[in-house]
């Protein structure tokens, strides 16, 4: 990492937050975190401090972020309410802050007690600002590259879905995996349904557009139909489920945020009921479980999943787990929606009972076995949290849970999910410190203290010098890489793979493929962007899949 160090951050540091005070004292520890009292804390803040402060820079004053966590609370409300009082007895931090800014800051008496504390809770949210290193340090992070393995995968043409649009992604599948307990082999196109694959020709289940005209799958990323899943039992049941996008405000929503973040996209979960379970096209009922607001197009609800690896009497058979990330709020600068210490369900793994009915909205079971059911202001639904987009969620054969997480602009993640553990986004990424309201092209090395904070980091790191978005895969269940998970780099379609037994640091290999004789790349394959996607059927053969084409390869042998 540089080590030029920004002449103005440290300034800042030396001039406008020194304390006189001892570097052990740790400050804010009073400060409330109510949610209502954050809020009504950016109301002031917003209409009576934000002309002159940020989070990001120094401005007219000095950056605000970190604040309470180096300066005394009782110090800031006083000097909000009366700046003259310490100016006039020379207080010290107050003469060095008049240096650097040459003006002292206005008064505000008229705020009340309870204005203060709302504005102490809402600087509270903003991470300690650290020092500001010059330009990109997101590169050469992690010294040590990955090596080819020499390995490649032979791949043969399995199946083509139909072009939903005339983009370069010219069907948008997310998702391959069987029925539980039959072969039919199912695969979804975001941008229309959930399809067969009958013969290795696709065959229309479900026509999700068609059954729901709200639904929008612009302007691309993960919108539309992201994902699906079928209950263990669905071959007694009928039920399935699926997630996909609408318009922000089309209904009114189970989980939001603060009302001056806009709504971007709503994702709803939905329940569906075949009427009779073996038919080739889906005829039956529905009913909507969940509806959840997002700030942007981006890390909603990107993975619906039941343990395969569950029989029925085990603790967790039929719950269903959901991937849910930040909804793109972290870069909107609320940060706080993230950072909820379990308390919501943003960036998050839920878990929970479809077949239950103890959840606020009465749709849906809270699971006893979650860390945090029956807790007081935490969200019972939550598994563990801490997580930008947990875009895959997967076991092995033991019943270990793991989960890809892509990053922001530095580190891919694969984390071994233990519940009730903070998996670090927004202040991490990656086993590095990251300000959420600061640069994102700038990392920090872990501080001393970082214990407290109580992360738990990834097993797999990579950084965007390898892949810029990680995608799971599946495990290969025989050959030379059995037991290994494959994944890959979405945009890339590079691919690695690794023995997640191996502690603490799996080591990552990459490889490449053979395709109609010849060794190639992904990116060679598909003529460009590969969008890369990963499927299984029911006897464990691993596929893989490009948007770019809409294409289906099947892995027939491993060199």
């Amino acid at each position: 990492m540089k080590n030029r160090i920004n002449l103005v951050a440290v300034l800042f540091l030396l001039f406008a937050f020194s304390c006189s005070e001892p570097e052990t004292k740790e400050f804010g520890v009073t400060i409330s975190q109510d949610v209502d009292q954050i809020k009504a804390g950016k109301v002031l803040f917003d209409q009576n401090c934000s002309t002159c402060h940020n989070f990001n820079e120094n401005a007219i004053g000095p950056n605000l972020s970190g604040v309470t966590r180096q300066v005394d609370t009782d110090w800031i409300k006083r000097f909000i309410k009366n700046p003259s009082e310490f100016f006039e007895a020379k207080d010290e931090r107050a003469e060095r802050l008049l240096a650097v800014y040459k003006t002292q800051m206005p008064a505000f008496p008229n705020f009340s007690e309870s204005d203060l504390n709302s504005i102490l809770s809402y600087l509270h949210t903003f991470e300690t600002l650290p020092l500001e290193i010059l330009g990109d340090t997101t590169s050469n992070l992690i010294p040590e590259k990955i090596q080819d393995s020499g390995i490649k995968f032979e791949l043969e043409f399995f199946a083509q879905l139909p072009a939903s649009d005339t983009t370069p992604a010219l069907a948008k599948m997310t998702k391959m995996e069987p029925i539980p307990g039959t072969n039919r082999l199912m695969i979804n196109d975001q941008r229309i349904g959930i399809y067969e694959l009958v013969d290795q020709k696709p065959q229309l289940y479900l026509n999700l557009l068609e059954q729901r005209p709200d639904m929008v799958s612009k302007p691309g990323w993960a919108t539309g139909l992201g994902s699906f899943t079928f209950h263990p039992e669905f071959l007694e049941n009928g039920l399935f489920y699926t997630a996909h996008t609408e318009p922000g405000g089309t209904k009114p929503s189970d989980f939001g945020y603060t009302d001056s973040l806009k709504v971007f996209m709503q994702w709803v979960l939905t329940e569906w009921k075949a009427e009779s379970p073996s038919s080739k096209t889906f005829e039956g009922t529905s009913r909507e479980i969940l509806r959840i607001d997002n700030a942007s197009q981006a890390h909603g609800m990107q993975e619906l999943t039941f343990n395969p690896n569950s029989k029925k009497g085990d603790d967790d058979f039929g719950l269903l787990y959901i991937g849910y990330g930040d909804g793109g709020t972290v870069e909107k600068r609320f940060a706080y929606i993230s950072d909820h210490g379990g308390s919501g369900i943003y960036s998050s793994i839920l878990r929970i009972d479809p077949a239950g009915n103890n959840s606020a909205n009465g749709k849906y079971g809270i699971p006893t076995i979650n860390p945090f059911s029956g807790d007081q202001g935490k969200a019972g639904e939550v598994l563990a949290y801490g997580f930008r987009n947990p875009n895959r969620i997967f076991w092995d054969e033991s019943g270990k849970l793991f989960a890809t997480d892509i990053g922001q602009h530095s580190i891919e993640e694969i984390n071994l999910i233990e519940p009730g553990k903070f998996y670090g986004w927004p202040i991490r990424e990656g086993r590095f410190m990251i300000n959420p309201f600061g640069s994102f092209r700038t990392l920090y090395p872990l501080p001393a203290d970082d214990d407290k904070k109580g992360v738990t980091y990834p097993l797999i790191q990579l950084e965007h010098d390898e892949a810029v978005a990680v995608i799971g895969g599946y495990f290969i269940p025989d050959g030379k890489l059995k037991g290994n998970i494959v994944f890959g780099d979405i945009p890339t379609g590079r691919l690695f793979f690794a023995d997640l037994d191996q502690n603490p640091n799996p080591e990552v290999k990459s490889m490449n493929v053979v395709f109609e004789g010849k060794e190639t790349t992904m990116e060679e394959i598909v003529g460009g962007r590969v969008d890369l996607k990963f499927g299984i059927d029911a006897e464990k053969q691993v596929y893989i899949m490009s948007k770019n084409q809409g294409i289906i390869y099947k892995i027939v042998n491993t060199l």
